[in-house]
């Protein structure tokens, strides 16, 4: 099975990392579009057209069996157009994990840590809606701009991210909530941070598992055996920090400088 994967950076190799832990016999092609980021402060249509050109770099150059969308906010801009314009494809989003969070708390106090365009899309909104009428929850919602760009560049335990972290995560700390929502690949990276500023037995979500499961599923259902090596594959549009990859992901086979917009 041959996979894709691209987030606005690095971020989506938290997904990627879980996938190791899961899938075996295949091929992950992992693009980075760090040329781009953060998604989170573009417009829907800049998205759209972002993860389009990705995706057809991806089938042309590596001819892929699945897309993962490792990134809440492409998931929430592009989705829907490309599961139309590819329908034979495997394609599977990232959206925040409200559901576990909702069966997980116990205080029935949630955080939400996303990017602003996560919060304000149409996928987030109605997602929230449904689930929170099914049990009573507080939701406390929590737009983050800034703190990819803070873990693109590496900063995630400099004072600066710290400081923002502290910021959010004051009015979480003090409305007792015990589950947190991390609505961004790249948050993970920063989980360490924001147990110790909750300073409480706080539960993070991330779906990268969750994601690794389903993609095992499909691929199944198409044939796949899940036996043998598993290669990884990680292309960059821009710059990068590479102490990043190493921190998240043990193994990969080499970095590739790409232009999808000239595919």
């Amino acid at each position: 099975m041959k996979i894709g994967v691209f987030d606005s950076g690095l971020g989506g190799l938290t997904v990627v990392q879980a996938m190791t832990q899961v899938i075996k016999g295949a091929q992950i092609f992992y693009v980075a579009d760090t040329k781009n980021a953060p998604y989170g402060e573009k417009t829907p249509e800049q998205i759209l057209q972002y993860s389009l050109n990705i995706t057809k770099y991806l089938i042309d150059t590596y001819k892929i069996d699945a897309l993962i969308l490792a990134c809440n906010t492409a998931t929430s801009s592009a989705i829907k157009h490309l599961r139309e314009t590819y329908p034979s494809l495997i394609i599977i989003g990232t959206e925040p994990g409200i559901k576990p969070a909702i069966e997980q708390t116990d205080t029935g106090k949630i955080g939400v840590l996303a990017t602003p365009a996560t919060l304000q899309g149409d996928k987030y909104q109605k997602l929230t809606q449904v689930l929170s009428s099914q049990k009573s929850v507080d939701i406390y919602e929590q737009a983050c701009p800034g703190l990819v760009e803070q873990i693109e560049k590496g900063e995630m335990n400099s004072e600066e991210t710290k400081a923002l972290l502290e910021k959010w995560l004051k009015p979480m700390r003090e409305n007792n909530v015990d589950t947190i929502v991390l609505g961004c690949t790249h948050y993970p990276l920063v989980s360490q941070s924001i147990e110790h500023i909750m300073d409480c037995n706080v539960s993070l979500i991330h779906t990268g598992e969750a994601i690794s499961k389903h993609l095992l599923t499909l691929g199944s259902q198409k044939g796949h055996l899940n036996e043998g090596d598993l290669e990884v594959h990680i292309h960059t549009t821009g710059e990068i920090q590479i102490e990043i990859i190493d921190s998240i992901i043990e193994t990969y086979v080499n970095i590739h400088p790409i232009d999808v917009e000239n595919n």
